[in-house]
């Protein structure tokens, strides 16, 4: 066993840890937990895809299928699946780096504004998508994610997410050239994902950010 070191006083004993120890160690915690959330989805993403590679797979026909019943599954299941390690690794990249933004800290955040992007913008694709099409991939949730991160400063009047979200356009503006119809591409996924990130903003951020009214004191008479 190690001595204990000595200080001027004698020998230093571990003290039990105060109140504000208490408190930072759920923060240093949650810091990694958000981005271990974000890791976990990639993996899966990664995992599928390889497991694709097995002849007799296909796991791409359960993605969303407009208007219909079985095609339900794939709002779910479509952010997952992708058209090859091209496609996965053109999504990796954004999907790490701006959802690790929102993630960091928070991965209950980072939740929220997953699940509310990926239902609207499965929804949008299965309500007006074209017929007998099959749409996959993630980039729905990356659009999402690129504009909460714009749109939050905004409502939440937070200065600093303001000059975060400068920064983010600075990087990542000219992702909003993919909000544009392009053939054999699900631009409506990008485009719902994109109002799916403002709606998770503004649900998030709007109302309960806001300063409270300040109390007034009245002096008696």
């Amino acid at each position: 066993m190690m001595p204990a070191p000595f200080c001027d006083h004698g020998p230093v004993t571990n003290s039990a840890p105060t109140a504000t120890d208490r408190a930072e160690r759920p923060r240093l915690a949650d810091l990694g937990a958000g981005l271990v959330v974000v890791g976990v989805l990639l993996a899966l993403m990664w995992a599928e895809e390889i497991v694709d590679l097995l002849p007799g797979t296909n796991f791409d026909r359960w993605g969303v299928r407009p208007r219909r019943v079985s095609g339900l599954v794939g709002i779910v299941l479509a952010p997952f699946l992708h058209t090859g390690f091209g496609h996965l690794i053109a999504n990796t990249i954004p999907f790490a780096v701006l959802g690790g933004a929102i993630a960091f800290g928070d991965s209950k955040r980072f939740v929220e504004v997953t699940l509310a992007v990926g239902a609207i913008s499965g929804l949008g694709i299965w309500v007006f998508g074209a017929g007998n099409s099959v749409h996959i991939g993630a980039s729905g949730l990356v659009f999402g994610y690129l504009t909460y991160l714009v749109a939050r400063g905004v409502f939440a009047r937070n200065l600093w997410w303001i000059v975060g979200a400068a920064a983010v356009l600075a990087f990542y503006g000219w992702m909003f050239w993919g909000l544009l119809p392009t053939p054999r591409v699900s631009w409506l996924g990008h485009v719902f994902g994109a109002l799916g990130g403002v709606a998770a903003a503004w649900m998030i951020h709007s109302d309960h950010d806001t300063p409270d009214d300040p109390v007034r004191t009245v002096a008696p008479e």
